[in-house]
């Protein structure tokens, strides 16, 4: 057996790593029933399986190489022999590097974990306890992503149409469930063609926790659709497929990453800057609370357990501070005729 020690010279852990079921980090990964949820996870740990092997996270560079090796990006770590003073130092490290949110999103998946591994019977109650008492890394982030204006979202849909190709209209429509009918990217990819009413437009949505919730698009989304459906055909299946360059339409389901780039592509083609598919959610609550509806009526259409969560989605107070700016005066005079 080899040691494992952390950079600030805690205690050595012996490298001891279960695997198969007996694994506390595959059955804390296998408990999540969000892909995203399950990515997000399992890229905090293995950020912080490097730290307790290296002492530092692994550069782009290492994980290139690994790959080209054909070796596990995450490296193995004894989840079930951390200490207190393994998961504080760990902590410490993460409030001096990692915004707040993310070091609580890594400290939550090292809390998992460590439970899975107490479930499994690796180790005892005491250490379970003593190893997730840490406190939440304090301060406040601004909030990630953005809001569009309306008239970038016309754009938007202008650069899928500008040449009426299939993938053009799948585009479209991809970009009426996210902004017109706030999904989240893996609900968007995990839509059938039965999932969609295409005579009301409502669409039945399958999110987190395999909760499903029942949203609805307005006149503009329904024909974004109907002309993505005139390409797909109407034959059982995933809702949207991929399209080649050529105008060749698929019969799979696409994937989460597909979604990220084909609303990259768009956004560089239309010229309103970056912009995530979780932008579309963000601008759907924030078009809805402008528009007077219910905060618990938004809640529900956007899938969320909490109304703490989907008030986070309101940009409207942030918005109207930076145009309150507009009102200030500075007395800097404007350039005089050249």
């Amino acid at each position: 057996m080899s040691d494992l020690e952390l950079a600030n010279g805690a205690a050595a852990v012996a490298v001891e790593v279960p695997v198969g079921a007996g694994d506390p980090l595959a059955v804390y990964l296998a408990r999540l029933t969000s892909p995203e949820s399950r990515r997000a996870m399992a890229a905090s740990l293995e950020l912080l399986a490097e730290l307790l092997v290296d002492g530092h996270p692994a550069d782009r560079a290492e994980r290139a190489r690994r790959r080209r090796a054909g070796q596990p990006l995450m490296v193995a770590v004894p989840w079930h022999q951390l200490r207190y003073g393994h998961t504080q130092a760990l902590r410490s490290w993460l409030a001096e590097h990692c915004s707040p949110p993310a070091a609580n999103r890594h400290l939550a998946a090292l809390r998992g974990v460590l439970r899975e591994a107490w479930r499994l019977g690796l180790m005892n109650g005491e250490d379970l306890a003593r190893a997730v008492d840490l406190a939440s890394v304090p301060g406040r982030s601004l909030p990630a992503g953005r809001y569009v204006e309306d008239g970038d979202v016309r754009r938007l849909v202008a650069a899928c149409l500008a040449d009426d190709t299939p993938g053009g209209r799948r585009d479209a429509a991809v970009l009426a469930v996210l902004f017109a009918g706030g999904l989240r990217r893996a609900e968007a990819v995990a839509l059938d063609i039965d999932d969609y009413d295409a005579g009301n437009g409502h669409l039945t949505v399958t999110g987190k926790g395999r909760r499903q919730r029942r949203s609805a698009l307005p006149a503009g989304g329904r024909r974004a659709l109907a002309a993505w459906l005139e390409v797909r055909g109407t034959d059982e299946g995933p809702l949207f497929y991929p399209v080649d360059k050529a105008g060749r339409v698929t019969p799979r389901r696409l994937t989460t990453q597909a979604i990220y780039a084909l609303v990259d592509r768009q956004a560089r083609a239309a010229g309103v800057g970056h912009l995530s598919p979780h932008d579309g959610r963000r601008t759907f609550a924030s078009d809805l609370f402008d528009a007077g509806v219910d905060a618990v009526q938004v809640q529900g259409l956007m899938g969320h357990a909490s109304l703490l969560t989907t008030g986070g989605y309101d940009r409207r107070p942030e918005l109207a501070r930076l145009a309150a700016i507009e009102r200030l005066h500075f007395p800097y005079p404007e350039p005089g005729p050249s």
